[in-house]
């Protein structure tokens, strides 16, 4: 199908969120979505229903708010898997089904224990079931790079007579390189009879660290849709970055002739926003996005960037959406001053949390000399932690020294407005206060991980605090922010019992979700 335009699949919230430490609420996922219709993806891969309840739920939500997007859910090549997608993407406008099945041979004999005949028979099986309920459908064969060319054109040519209108290529374990790559889409390209009539895909992982380069030896071969996340964000090292490959589709635009329709200067507050929702820093030195990327501090460099920004910046800040200007606001801003603020960073509040928010931020611009973006974002992001019980932190005193043990002491309040003192005792402040806190709420966890970075500069910023815990076989994320870093590290914790103690309030199993074994990856 021949084509200038690249449609931009992002699957996130799919094999995004499959990273460890990197589920989200519902909420979350919500607000991600949010995020990537404002981008202007072509296509939000919003889950996989078959994995568990909350999948379907989170997929179906997403696709009934029909922001734009098509909708597209991934499913197995089964009948249940396929029902399932098709129930909870129906409620878009438009809506896709995405399935999938292995063809190498270290998938076949090991994985699915299939004859080549029966695998094909399986695909055009699926895919005629879901052309019956939808008339976008998407068929990827699993471990494509690693397939002998002749059978992966056996199975895309019987794939696209079956009635996919796109076909996918993934390089599942990030196994291929550049060269070799071409080589395959050119080969399909040739060998392959109606291809024309579709969309070829292409999904890369970044094992040897070349999923973007990859993706765009693919495009160049004839690829017209790259599957990518934010952030790189994805199981074991990642995918293909959506904000790298777009910036190359625009930045040398001379050279591919292509173009997206992404809305680049989103794509700064959107990995932000994904970073902070999933825990994952983006790196200083991340192209694109990362706090260096339009640094410059070589003196030769500053110099040549002084008579002219071309000497050694290819793209502009603002075309990525980074402010020229980081210092923001202050304690005399108004109420409309900061929700301009907030939406030019990316965020979608409703009034509620506006109100909460802006209380929050004018609290801080009390005690801090500048307020930064930095700010702005640590205090959003987790304005959904304050005051929402039935645990709320009041007060926290730390007594620590060199040559002595740490204590916390810390007063919560219930519900019903109680106020519970407990102290307790620890080699490290952090520790102590944990200790507190479990102490009071009456519950036991074992943390799996704690992160602690700085939101913005100078010796009064915030301290962004992170902590994975688990709690009967599940694992639980958690934010907090505070000048003070052990009072961040406490609001982290105490989200993570707040999140717990309410789903059981709901009744929900806190047993392991054992679905989560059938988590699939293309």
């Amino acid at each position: 199908m021949a084509t200038h335009r690249i449609k931009i699949f992002d699957t996130t919230l799919r094999d995004g969120e499959q990273a460890p430490g990197c589920s989200m609420t519902l909420r979350e996922k919500l607000r991600v979505a949010k995020a990537l219709s404002d981008l202007k993806v072509d296509i939000i891969e919003a889950g996989f229903p078959a994995a568990s309840p909350g999948d379907f739920e989170a997929v179906k939500a997403i696709a009934d708010e029909n922001r734009g997007p098509v909708i597209c859910g991934l499913a197995r090549c089964n009948a249940e898997d396929i029902e399932k997608v098709h129930a909870a993407v129906k409620g878009a406008d438009k809506h896709r089904i995405h399935v999938f099945v292995a063809t190498s041979a270290i998938h076949r004999e090991y994985k699915l224990k299939m004859a080549k005949e029966e695998i094909i028979k399986s695909a055009v099986g699926a895919i005629k079931l879901a052309r019956e309920l939808c008339d976008d459908v998407e068929f990827s064969p699993e471990d494509a790079s690693r397939t002998e060319l002749a059978y992966l054109a056996e199975v895309v040519s019987a794939a696209i007579e079956a009635g996919a209108t796109t076909v996918n290529i993934p390089d599942t374990v990030g196994y291929t390189v550049p060269a070799e790559f071409d080589k395959l889409f050119r080969y399909l390209n040739k060998h392959v009879v109606g291809i024309e009539n579709i969309t070829l895909s292409v999904h890369c992982h970044d094992d040897l660290g070349m999923a973007v380069a990859n993706s765009l030896a693919a495009v160049h071969a004839g690829a017209r849709q790259i599957e990518c996340t934010i952030n790189g964000i994805g199981e074991r090292a990642g995918n293909c970055s959506l904000e790298e490959v777009v910036m190359a589709i625009k930045t040398r635009a001379e050279f591919f002739g292509l173009e997206t329709g992404i809305e680049s200067s989103r794509l700064y507050p959107t990995a932000r926003l994904v970073s902070g929702i999933t825990g994952m820093q983006i790196p200083r030195n991340k192209a694109i996005v990362g706090e260096n990327a339009f640094a410059h501090e070589a003196g030769i460099h500053q110099h040549g960037m002084l008579q002219h920004a071309s000497t050694y910046e290819i793209m502009r800040p603002e075309d990525v959406g980074i402010s020229k200007s980081n210092l923001v606001l202050g304690k005399h801003s108004g109420r409309h001053a900061f929700r301009d603020r907030v939406k030019d960073l990316g965020f979608d509040l409703d009034e509620f949390e506006l109100n909460r928010a802006f209380h929050e931020f004018k609290k801080l611009a009390d005690k801090k000399k500048d307020m930064y973006d930095g700010d702005i974002e640590a205090i959003i992001m987790n304005v959904d932690n304050l005051s929402t019980g039935p645990w709320i932190l009041k007060s926290l005193q730390i007594t620590s020294g060199t040559d002595m043990d740490a204590t916390a002491m810390l007063t919560l309040i219930n519900e019903s407005g109680k106020e519970f003192k407990k102290a307790a005792t620890a080699d490290g402040p952090v520790e102590a206060a944990f200790t507190a806190l479990e102490d009071v709420c009456e519950i036991d966890l074992t943390l799996q991980n704690f992160e602690l970075h700085s939101a913005t500069i100078g010796e009064d910023a915030q301290g962004e605090a992170t902590v994975i815990v688990e709690f009967k076989g599940n694992s639980y994320r958690g934010h907090g922010a505070s000048q003070d870093i052990v009072e961040a590290a406490c609001k982290a914790y105490l989200e993570v019992i707040n999140r717990i103690l309410r789903r059981k309030e709901r009744g929900l199993d806190d047993t392991p979700d054992r679905s989560s074994m059938n988590r699939a990856t293309i």
